[in-house]
């Protein structure tokens, strides 16, 4: 039987179940079968949600390139970006992927207040009274390795705080860092907005 969950990542946590290097793992916050996996990736240092599932037909639809689900993040970065930084990023900027040169599809890029619905970090960011920080909310369709943070920098802003905020119409509104919650699969599917 498929069961299907969502999880919000901490901080400075792998997304995955082993670690081979003392850092923490999910193993350290959920304990589910053996047939349960992460239905793609968050770096280390990013925080948010993340689905697990046993079910490998719509682990497969999630992470082929073929389907295109939206991501949203919201993204603390250093500096307060001016139009052209921020028509940059809704366009495509250059970054690199594998050593090979790759132009981000066009996002959603847009500020936001300092978000009140998210939980502080552990530990917070370094404050540094001369340099502002802004937060932004950024929807892709592609999910390459680390690239929010590389869109970012290519602009001259870099990343110091990401939280992945929700994966189509689901998100990790109500859920604390290291909180899981089983859903159906039928309000899973409704939410990804993928046909049962």
């Amino acid at each position: 039987m498929h069961k299907y969950f969502l999880f919000y990542k901490p901080f400075q946590v792998l997304s995955t179940f082993t670690s081979s290097d003392g850092k923490k793992c999910l193993r350290d916050y959920i304990h589910l079968s053996k047939d349960v996996y992460a239905a793609g990736r968050l770096d280390y240092d990013s925080e948010g949600l993340m689905l697990l599932t046993n079910d490998g037909a719509l682990i497969h639809q999630l992470l082929h390139p073929g389907f295109h689900h939206f991501r949203t993040y919201y993204v603390q970065v250093e500096g307060v970006l001016n139009a052209a930084a921020l028509e940059s990023l809704c366009s495509g900027v250059s970054i690199r992927v594998d050593g090979k040169a790759y132009e981000t599809l066009p996002a959603k890029v847009v500020p936001i207040p300092n978000p009140t619905n998210v939980p502080e970090r552990n530990p917070p960011i370094r404050f540094r009274k001369t340099i502002p920080t802004s937060w932004l909310s950024i929807t892709l369709q592609d999910g390459k390795n680390r690239q929010v943070r590389k869109m970012t920098a290519a602009v001259g802003h870099p990343t110091l705080r990401l939280i992945r905020w929700s994966i189509e119409k689901i998100t990790v509104d109500q859920l604390e860092p290291g909180q899981l919650k089983e859903i159906s699969r039928s309000t899973l599917l409704k939410k990804l907005l993928i046909q049962p």
